[in-house]
């Protein structure tokens, strides 16, 4: 009796042994891709950087116009080994984390209140809309003369730079909730707070953030601003000291500390905001 044979199934074309290749090639593809995403947004500053040496060498440069990097960097270790740059940094730092606190605050609250109210955003946003267009340095010598010249003035102008992105970002996020989320969540018998909380809120979670880091870099410009017209100690103090005294080594290391510290915590607002949307719920109302 013939047994039959029996025969291995043919290999489909293109699977197989190569197919054990492309594993390694694909994860050396993401690991390149990973390590050109980190790479790739220093580029630009180094290159600047070299640029900025070249022209101090080569004399393209006045020392007097734009000092070598060398010695800027000379000038910002001085002044952070005798503590001057610590204390300028943390007036700066008070300055703007309160004045930021306030405006944000004072941002949600306002923003919410009109995207949960269409009435009283017919009353107050076109109010709103053009008072936001006077920049903060036209409000300077009408705040200078209800509060004078000290911190509060510099508090106010703060907050008041913070305000404007922080509510128009709140009420866009409170608007872009579905409606049929909404519905379903009336349906289940939601209360308003259950309704805010549960469903409003999550959806709103990221147009609130990006409110929130304009916020902070408004508030951080205006700082630096405010310290530029009305201060003796801050990091704006500092370059309007060395412009002055025409110390531009000064100067250009306030400016990268200005930078760097801007950069450090917009950075970690962006990092809170993808912990938290990683936590999120995927779904605002319950099924």
């Amino acid at each position: 009796m013939n047994h039959p044979s029996i025969l291995a199934p043919a290999l489909p074309s293109g699977t197989g042994l190569p197919s054990l290749t492309r594993a390694p090639a694909a994860a050396l593809r993401r690991t390149v891709r990973r390590v050109s995403l980190r790479v790739l947004p220093w580029l630009l500053p180094l290159a600047l950087l070299a640029l900025w040496q070249a022209g101090a060498e080569g004399g393209w440069i006045s020392p007097q116009v734009l000092p070598p990097p060398a010695f800027v960097w000379q000038t910002l270790s001085d002044l952070a080994t005798s503590g001057e740059l610590w204390t300028h940094l943390q007036a700066s730092l008070l300055r703007v984390v309160t004045g930021f606190a306030i405006g944000s605050l004072l941002g949600l609250a306002l923003g919410s209140a009109m995207g949960l109210s269409p009435r009283l955003q017919a009353y107050v946003l076109p109010t709103f809309n053009a008072l936001v267009q006077i920049p903060v340095l036209a409000w300077l010598p009408f705040v200078l003369l209800l509060v004078g010249i000290g911190e509060p003035l510099k508090y106010i102008l703060i907050a008041k730079a913070a305000l404007v992105p922080v509510t128009l970002n709140t009420l866009q996020g409170f608007r872009q909730t579905p409606q049929g989320l909404r519905e379903v969540g009336r349906v289940y018998g939601y209360t308003r707070r259950q309704e805010v909380l549960e469903i409003v809120l999550p959806h709103a979670v990221p147009t609130l953030f990006t409110g929130l880091r304009l916020g902070f870099t408004k508030a951080w410009l205006s700082l630096v601003v405010v310290e530029l017209v009305a201060s003796s100690e801050g990091i704006g103090y500092l370059i309007v000291y060395g412009r002055q005294l025409f110390q531009l080594d000064l100067v250009m290391a306030a400016v990268i500390v200005v930078g760097a510290i801007g950069y450090a915590i917009d950075r970690l607002l962006d990092l809170s905001e993808q912990r938290l949307l990683r936590h999120r719920p995927a779904h605002g109302a319950r099924s």
